[in-house]
């Protein structure tokens, strides 16, 4: 049985991207600031805006299907009453 601790930043990084907890704490590589791990970040927010308006834009769809099923039932039912 291991000693190692595990600590909660650890697991919050394993938890954000798998792949970097496992090149950090498995295959021994560390992470510098440079270039290429700014442009990740920035690509990661990104990503993560175009997420939020990809379940924003679900969410929205959801309810005008909602309204337009909701309208076409009250115009059957006006119809139907006559």
């Amino acid at each position: 049985m291991s000693d190692r601790v595990i600590r909660a930043s650890e697991i919050a990084e394993y938890l954000f991207c798998r792949r970097a907890w496992w090149l950090s704490h498995v295959a021994g590589y560390e992470a510098h600031e440079s270039e290429a791990l700014t442009a990740g970040s920035a690509y990661h927010r990104h990503h993560g805006g175009l997420v939020w308006r990809a379940r924003l834009a679900r969410w929205l769809a959801y309810v005008l299907v909602f309204l337009a099923v909701a309208v076409f039932t009250y115009l059957l039912v006006a119809v139907w009453m006559q």
